[in-house]
């Protein structure tokens, strides 16, 4: 039997994790309070004078006040008159206009505000670029992942200081949701490079990010060594099982058993997959009785059912941890939840290497009568050794020669029967000498 093979990591579960851009740190960085020092920080940008600064300052006052329809009918009549404005005023009623707009949670109008706030000449650098970053990122919350790369191209042609994590985290993002997994990996394996070179803890959603791309690129021993990573800085079960998961896929089972086993000592794993596949993790690796411990302590808690499947498995781990008498009470609750006689098959089996004949016999005859046998004739193999070593010969030849019926129990049925016969005729010399 071989290990569990589980391919914990699925797309669905990656998207989950990508983590969007708040409300600070998406929108542009200068409001009315920072105008008039980006003005003396740009040359040629024409003033924000003192009549449209206390317009759009109370356009503001209102949105923060929670009336967001009041504030756009302020940034409305603020429009009307744009025409005697310039372009840095302009400029700057749009960036309100996003502001309310993305607060609404508007995405479409937001972005297409702070576009027209781009659009316009004579700005300050800093607003220029600060924009087109934050539309970058109000484009990957819009799901819009082409204009993603876009904006950050564009961003790339105006940004003159060095790129910082978020620019390659975002950018591997919207690579990630384009399916351009390579690209997508080569720009979060930067903004993981520039932590580390710096002594600091990459981000857990980077970890998750570099995970997915390298599951996506199957490269699974890059996956390994993330999941490492994840188990060692921020050790969460969900990380030990996956962990496990690869140990497995990469064939490395004798890891996938101590990351599984050492996750469980922690109380890590809990879910029914999670404890099937220790279970079954176990009984590849040889620890039988084990194997049977934790199925049969999560039927009892509730966590897996009480199945015939699941009592049989914990009856033939016992049988392999050579716990034969432990095996049988569960055969037996296996047997009484179908209406074939498989499991009455192997309580008789099983008594026969127990010693308990009278046991076996009533099981094969229950099993033959339930029918349902894919191996009937290992059946009637049981009975006849059962009424063999009972005494019972007569007995015994009619179930061997049930048994010789059968291509796959010939041979053996035939021996047995001439076995048996010899065994009757000393059995019955014996009784007469003895008279």
């Amino acid at each position: 039997m071989k290990p569990l093979k589980v391919a914990v990591i699925c797309a669905a579960a990656f998207t989950s994790s990508l983590v969007v851009p708040s409300v600070v740190s998406m929108l542009p960085g200068v409001t009315l309070a920072t105008a008039y020092a980006e003005e003396q920080k740009t040359k040629r940008v024409p003033a924000l004078r003192e009549k449209v600064y206390s317009q759009l300052a109370r356009a503001q006052k209102l949105a923060d006040d929670g009336d967001a329809k009041a504030g756009l009918a302020a940034l409305d009549s603020i429009k009307e008159r744009s025409s005697s404005m310039n372009s840095y005023e302009i400029a700057m009623m749009h960036n309100f206009y996003g502001f309310i707009y993305y607060n609404e949670n508007d995405l479409g109008k937001a972005i297409a505000s702070f576009e027209k706030v781009v659009a316009e000449e004579e700005i300050p650098e800093t607003l220029r670029v600060s924009t087109t970053f934050s539309l970058a990122q109000l484009a990957m919350a819009n799901s819009d992942y082409d204009k993603v790369i876009t904006y950050l191209e564009q961003w790339d042609k105006i940004n003159d200081k060095p790129k910082t994590d978020a620019y390659y985290v975002l950018k591997s993002q919207a690579y990630y949701q384009l399916k351009d997994y390579q690209k997508g990996i080569e720009n979060i394996n930067l903004a993981i490079a520039e932590a580390d070179s710096k002594g600091e803890m990459p981000k857990e959603n980077w970890l998750i990010l570099q995970r997915a791309m390298y599951y996506s690129l199957n490269q699974s021993d890059k996956v390994v060594e993330v999941l490492e990573r994840l188990v060692k800085l921020y050790n969460k079960p969900e990380y030990w099982v996956q962990l496990g998961g690869m140990y497995g896929e990469t064939g490395a089972e004798k890891k996938q058993l101590a990351v599984l086993e050492a996750a469980y000592q922690q109380g890590f794993l809990k879910s029914k997959s999670d404890l099937r596949q220790l279970s079954q993790v176990y009984l590849y690796n040889g620890l039988a009785y084990k194997a049977a411990n934790v199925m049969s302590k999560a039927m009892k808690d509730g966590v897996v059912e009480q199945s015939d499947k699941n009592y049989a498995f914990v009856a033939e781990a016992m049988v392999q941890a050579k716990e034969d008498e432990k095996s049988l009470p569960y055969f037996a609750k296996a047997a009484d939840l179908v209406p074939h006689g498989q499991y009455d098959q192997r309580i008789a089996e099983v008594s026969i290497n127990l010693e308990k004949y009278d046991e076996a016999a009533d099981a094969a005859r229950k099993a033959l009568d339930k029918g349902g046998l894919e191996f009937e004739s290992n059946v009637y193999v049981a009975l006849g050794m059962a009424q063999y070593n009972l005494q019972n010969f007569d007995a015994s030849i009619l179930a061997f020669e049930q048994a010789e019926k059968h291509k796959k129990s010939q041979r053996l049925a035939e021996q047995w029967i001439k076995y048996v016969k010899r065994e009757k005729v000393h059995a019955e010399t014996l009784r007469t000498a003895l008279l």
